[in-house]
């Protein structure tokens, strides 16, 4: 394996890699760093997806490429923005890294029309009794209509009031992303899903609901509208009862 001397490491500073299959030409992993960073791969015990396509290699008696997509950075942060755009082109399917980039579902990848949504989206009131629900740690800006549904209804740790919400707005960074009608609610896990494992879902003392998209009278008073307002900095639930 080739070795990275001093003086080119410190020309190189900070920089974005690929590691590429030689079979294919395509990357199948995305990362940054600095100095001998990129080498560490090859000396990893630790099992990953990356680590089986490096021994599938070697077991064809080939080495990965390895490009330096960017380097003579500034800064470890612009390091991380080009990483995470990079991951976004290429997309998760198509590379062995488990997450996303830093940041990445901030301000990486999106349409141009959530985009707007997103910093164009003005304050409104909730005048119903509903649950604000932050979903920012499952949402992505691809997720389906029923993943968006299925991260919305469940699972969380409420009490009796509950009963008292008649709708739930599905809320990703402060913006309402989906309005649903609450119908009922039952003990976590014991309701199907279909795009979520139910070792996740089965938690005792939490609850779900089920429910539909709301009427379009309600949906579109609260859609893509910022409710950012109920949230207080550092609050650790993500749900927040209104008018409830």
């Amino acid at each position: 394996m080739i070795a990275i001397p001093p003086d080119v490491a410190r020309k190189l500073g900070y920089y974005v890699y690929a590691l590429v299959d030689p079979r294919t030409g395509l990357p199948f992993y995305v990362g940054k760093g600095k100095g001998r960073r990129v080498l560490d791969h090859f000396s990893e015990v630790a099992e990953s997806r990356k680590r089986e396509m490096i021994k599938a290699l070697d077991h064809e008696h080939l080495e990965p490429g390895i490009d330096i997509l960017a380097h003579a950075l500034p800064d470890e942060e612009s390091a991380f923005r080009i990483e995470a755009a990079v991951i976004d082109a290429f997309g998760l399917k198509g590379l062995t890294n488990q997450v996303r980039g830093w940041r990445s579902i901030e301000t990486g990848r999106m349409p141009l029309k959530q985009a707007i949504a997103y910093y164009a989206a003005k304050p409104v009131r909730v005048t119903d009794p509903a649950l604000l629900v932050r979903v920012n740690q499952l949402y992505r800006h691809d997720i389906t209509s029923t993943e968006l549904y299925e991260i919305t209804r469940g699972v969380w740790r409420l009490g009796t009031r509950r009963e008292s919400a008649h709708f739930a707005l599905a809320v990703f960074e402060g913006v309402v992303r989906e309005v649903y009608t609450i119908r009922s609610w039952h003990p976590a896990g014991s309701t199907p899903y279909s795009t979520r494992d139910l070792a996740d879902v089965r938690a005792p003392g939490r609850w779900e609901f089920t429910g539909q998209v709301a009427p379009n009278p309600v949906r579109d008073r609260y859609f893509n509208r910022s409710v950012a307002r109920y949230f207080v900095r550092g609050q650790q639930s993500p749900v927040v009862y209104t008018k409830c």
